[in-house]
Formats: structure tokens, sequence, C-alpha cells
């Protein structure tokens, strides 16, 4: 890492020898950036002899360094226990509550400093500024409540589908006060998503609200309630009680009824429960502290299982020394906390360092593009958390206007999807203001954090990777056979962490079978052993090990198109078409080819004001020729008006797909823009 220009491959040695087990790779790597030395000088790690005390060697006491930046009311016997592999245990014998860590201790020092910030979509809506001391009173009078009005007690599961409001949060660390096991579910699923997850984890208590804000329109989520309620009866499990916290406190927003003996507003119900105060139960560092759903489609829900000691120890670590974080920062993730992002980035990292925590209910790009900045710029946050898709959106839609706004970060994060180095180059210029550092995280819902990520005050920062991985993290790329792909050989295989680390989830809840069989048995060496080195965990993922130890990702073993046995990321294909600069967003799906196999289909949107051309068709074509070769020559252009994208902005791969093969695209209802299915169809047809 002594040179400041990497490694250069020619596309040809790039893709030499590479066997169809394997991705090829035609990204040329990118120049590096510096951090700067005002950033540098305030950094919370700039020792890079961190990494020697994280060498496997000093492997699982490491871990220590992570766990003692929490407060213990027993401290641990045993760092790692690996008797039953690869149900790994961590910090036993210890005891922790991680309300506690969030919330009490900070009150000595930090009473009167501001925990939430919770941001209105709507504009003209007072901005919350909820104190530690505040937050303390909320969570304790909610704890209560659950605990003498509906029953709960330690080990319980509470299903919440809740929007970004900060009684989120809140009921989110009631929860983990009373070790009740929390399941937040997006909002943006249906009911019927919702009753699945209640029906898996068997909670009996559903929290919600009436209703909330979208693109400055309220929105009835109460009936998404009802719903769920409905189809999980029909699953053989009753829910008990719906609380339903207001919108707007002493106002329902809903015109769904409330059912009675059923549904509680939970504003009526905390006055009997005001002043109230419930001590956290220190509970073993293994006990689960909630449940994350992935968001598949089909199939039965898969509940990842996180721990309360090890997942509290890891994204506390993290969001200290990767994102930096101080306790007098303004932090934003502009993320949801109905995904991993948001619980570990959002919620617990942050609060757990005493820092100022940003939640913003609605669209980044409402009521326009500036809207991101000028929160930013108000609130003085310095510490800016986003993903690519949101980052392309605010690229698309205004470009310029983060030149408007006096809005200063030190530090940027991305995360969720690997970011094009056109997008990246952008973040760093129009919205760091070319002062900012940025670290491109990769990681997973299982993973709990951050894996893979340049140490902010350490490394240099390289677009289109996501730089080597954090202290502690020892990762190996394997082919499909297993065998070892080095560093520098421009070949991909599939992305494997070869040890245990704290933020890992325990295992799929009540399906032990189906984690061991999707996470570690494809690259176990030996499934008697009870020796963690034999057991590597599988990420999914599709990843090159660049000679300066840089990890690039290049999305899920899952999203490679074997076109005539050359399997190409689509990744790589999008990346291309984003450097012809009417583009805003591109997709990559697999088309079946008689001759072929697989073919690419490349579907554009253009930045706005621009209209489709076919000049503007044959300048993607031939970028993405250009930088990948003829082989990757997509088998059809697509502009369209704009991508089908979930509520979350992520754009449906799977639906475009099934245009281009001229399949059903199924129930696309709970798309953010369904409309704009039947007008693709239109295109390609």
């Amino acid at each position: 890492m002594s040179k400041d220009k990497p490694l250069r491959r020619s596309r040809e040695q790039q893709s030499a020898d590479v066997s169809e087990a394997q991705i090829a790779v035609h990204w040329p790597e990118e120049d590096y950036f510096h951090p700067s030395s005002r950033f540098i000088a305030q950094a919370n790690l700039v020792d890079p002899g961190v990494f020697e005390r994280f060498s496997l060697d000093k492997f699982p006491e490491c871990f220590k360094e992570f766990a003692d930046l929490l407060d213990w009311y027993k401290y641990w016997e045993k760092t790692l226990d690996t008797g039953n592999p690869p149900f790994w245990r961590w910090y036993v014998g210890g005891r922790l509550n991680a309300c506690y860590n969030c919330v009490d201790r900070h009150l000595a020092g930090h009473r009167n400093k501001t925990a939430i910030h919770f941001v209105p979509e709507l504009e003209h809506e007072v901005v919350q500024h909820i104190t530690y001391q505040e937050l303390f009173v909320r969570v304790n009078e909610f704890a209560a409540l659950l605990r003498d009005f509906c029953g709960l007690k330690t080990g319980d599961r509470v299903t919440l589908h809740m929007p970004m409001v900060a009684e989120l949060p809140i009921a989110m660390l009631a929860c983990a006060r009373l070790g009740v096991i929390h399941s937040q579910v997006f909002s943006g699923f249906s009911g019927k998503a919702c009753a699945d997850r209640i029906v898996d984890s068997e909670s009996r208590v559903l929290i919600t609200m009436d209703a909330y804000y979208r693109g400055g329109k309220p929105l009835d989520h109460k009936e998404k309630a009802d719903i769920a309620v409905a189809e999980a009866a029909k699953g053989g499990h009753k829910v008990d009680k719906v609380l339903i916290w207001q919108r707007h406190p002493g106002r329902y927003s809903s015109p769904t009824k409330l059912v009675e003996g059923r549904d509680f507003l939970v504003n009526d119900v905390l006055r009997t429960h005001r002043g109230k105060r419930v001590d956290p139960v220190p509970m073993p560092a293994e006990a689960p502290l909630f449940l994350m759903y992935t968001s598949g489609t089909t199939g039965r829900p898969k509940g990842c299982q996180h721990s309360t000691g090890g997942y509290l120890a890891y994204v506390t670590w993290t969001s200290k020394y990767i994102q930096d974080i101080h306790p007098e920062d303004v932090y934003w993730c502009m993320a949801d906390i109905g995904w991993i992002t948001g619980h570990s980035y959002i919620v617990y990292g942050p609060l757990a360092l005493g820092a100022s925590s940003v939640v913003y209910e609605g669209l980044p790009t409402y009521p326009d593009a500036g809207r991101p900045w000028r929160i930013a710029e108000d609130l003085e946050v310095n510490i800016f958390h986003t993903s690519p898709t949101a980052i392309r959106a605010l690229r698309r839609d205004g470009a310029d206007e983060p030149a408007k706004y006096n809005h200063r970060f030190k530090h940027m994060t991305t995360v969720g999807e690997p970011i094009e180095p056109e997008v990246w180059k952008w973040y760093h210029k129009a919205v760091g203001k070319g002062e900012a550092v940025i670290v491109d995280t990769w990681w997973q819902t299982e993973t709990g954090g951050f894996l893979c990520s340049t140490v902010p005050g350490i490394h240099k920062m390289k677009p289109g990777s996501a730089g080597p991985a954090i202290p502690g993290i020892h990762p190996v790329i394997y082919d499909d056979e297993g065998k070892e792909l080095p560093a520098g050989s421009g070949k991909a295989g599939n992305i494997c962490i070869r040890n245990p680390w704290p933020g890992a989830f325990q295992t799929i809840w009540k399906d032990p079978d189906r984690f061991v069989k999707q996470y570690y048995s494809r690259y176990c060496r030996n499934p008697k052993s009870k020796n963690w080195r034999d057991w590597p965990y599988m990420a999914g993922d599709g990843a090159v090990h660049a000679a300066d130890g840089y990890y690039r990702i290049l999305g899920r073993i899952d999203d490679v198109i074997n076109v005539a046995g050359h399997r190409l990321g689509t990744k790589e294909i999008e990346s291309a078409a984003l450097l012809v600069a009417e583009v805003a967003e591109a997709a990559v799906v697999p088309v079946t080819d008689q001759i072929k196999g697989k073919v690419p289909d490349l579907y554009v949107s253009l930045k706005p004001g621009l209209k489709a051309s076919n000049n503007i068709a044959s300048r993607i074509m031939a970028a993405v020729i250009s930088e990948i070769g003829p082989i990757a020559k997509p088998h059809g252009v697509i502009i369209v008006p704009d991508m089908p994208k979930t509520r979350s902005g992520k754009i449906m791969r799977r639906v475009l797909a099934a245009i281009s093969n001229h399949q059903d695209p199924g129930d696309v209802s709970t798309l953010a823009n369904p409309e704009v299915v039947d007008r693709i169809k239109e295109l390609v047809k």
C-alpha cells in the first residue's frame, strides 16, 4: 500500500484463463483518493498497528477490544465458544442490556444532549430533538406498557411494522430493556408480508402506526395491520393486541377503524404508565436481541437471529472506528430502520456511542432533490450515510443541488450494493465537496455490521472498491471447486470469511439446518470438525481481490450472466452504461438466447429533461463494448421513463427480467411506481 497508483492490468490479462467457475473481471482499477490531513487529525483510529492486533494468531481474544466499549453487569468467562460449529457463541457468561448501553449510561454526562433528531417529511412540521433524558423517560414508560399491559416478558417476540418515526427506536429499545425479541418489518411491506413474519416469529403483539407521510401524502398504515392479523389467523396464529402509535399525537389519522378489544392507541394507554421506570434486564450475551427477516418474495421468510452482546459490541466498534463517530457528532444514516443498516447504524451503534442520530421520515427527493442538503445544513450533520440507490437518485434529480447549501461532511458512507466509480466520484466531489472521506462498505443482513471497508484515518480510497477487510475480518475468495484465488490474479469467485466474528447472526430462527446449508456447508472442510478454521462463512457474493489488498464486490453470485461460457457480472455492465453522461440509472437482466444461453438486456433511465434517442442508445452500447468487450454487448438497450422500484428505492430487476423474457412479472402492486411496468412492456414489444 506504499504506492500511490494501483497495479493496472490490461483487459486481455484480466480475462485470460478464466474458467466457467469464475467471474470474468474487466473493470480497470481506479486511482486513489487520499483522506485530508484535517480528517486524519481528528480520526478515532489512525494506528496501522490495529491490523496486527487483530491478526488471526490473536483470534479470538482480540475481540475483547470490541466488547470493552460496552458496560457489562457481569464480565464474560469465555470470549468465543466453538463447541457446536457453526453456531458460534460470543462473550459466554457475560451479562449486559442493550437499552442500558444505548440510553442509561449516557445520562450522567449527556442527559440534555440530543439523542434523536426526528425530521418529518413535511417541511413545515417542526423537527423533534429528543434528548437522552427524554429518550430514557419515553423508553421506560413504553417498556412498562409492554410488560404490564401486554404481559410481555424476556424471550417473547414482538413484531413491529413501523415507518421512519422516532417511536420506532423507542419501541425497539423498550423491547431490549425487557429482553423481549423485536422483529421490525419494513413499513413498505404489505400486510401479508408482515403476517408471514408474525407467524414465523410467533408474535402475539403487533406494534404499528396509524399513518405516515410519503411523497407529501399521508398513507393509511393501519389497514396493513388488519390484513396482517387476518392473514396470520389463516396461518393458525392469533395476534392478541395491536398497539397503534399516532403520527399526530392525540389525533387518529387513519380511515381504518379500530377493532374493539384488540386495537389500542399507544398514546391513550401510556397515560396510565406516566413516570414509571423499568430496571433493564441483565441479559446473557448470547441471548437474542432481535430478528431481521430478509426480504425474499418467495418461500418461507428467513429470520436472521442476532445476539445481544456480540452484535452490540460489533456495531459499536465499527460505528466508532469505521464511521468515525464521536459523541459530539451529528450523524445521519439515510436508510430505513426496517433494514439491518438502520438497526446497526441508525439505532444501536450511534446511540451506544452517545451520538446524535437523525431519523428522517420520507423520501430523500421530496419536495425536491435539495431536501437532504437542507436537513444537513440545518442540523449541522457532519457524517452522512446512504446507499448507492439513493446517491444515484439524487445525482439524477439534482446533480447541482449540493453546491447550493452550506453543509460540510467530514465523512460519508455508502452501503447496500457496489457503487459505480462515476457515481462515487460525484458523491465525493458534489456531496462531500472534495473534503469528506468515503467508506464504501460491504456487509449483509447476516453479518450484523461492516466486513470490508477502508479505515478512513488510515487508508486511501479507491472508487468502485470496498477496500480491505476491517480489523478482525479475514476474507478468502474461492472458486467453485474450493480453490483459493490469490490477490492480483484478476479472477473473481465467491468471497468467504475464514473466521467467526461477534456481529455474525447466530442462526436462522427455527431453521438451523437451513443456516448451516446456506452459509457454511459449501466450503466446510470437515462437517464433524469443531475447529472454526474448517467452517468458512460463504457470503454468496462475487468478488475480486486486487494486488493492493482491496476487495471489489461484484454483487450476488446470482447476478452473473453466463454468455457463451463467459460469466459476466451485471454490475460491470451497468457501470459502463453510467459512463454515458445522459444516463441516470442502469439495470442489466439476463435474456434467454438459443445460441449463447443467456444475453444481457440493458435498461437505462435518463437524467430529467432528456428524451430517449437512438444516438444515446448507440453510445451506451459502444460504452459497454469499449469498457468490457464485444462479449458483453447488450441484446438490447431499452431507455425507460423510470425503473420499477420498491418503496425503498431498489430497482426490481426481477420485474425487468420477466418483461425481457416475455413472462408475467407477477404482482407489482407493492412497487412505488407500478404504473411504469405497462409502459416498459410496450417499449419492449
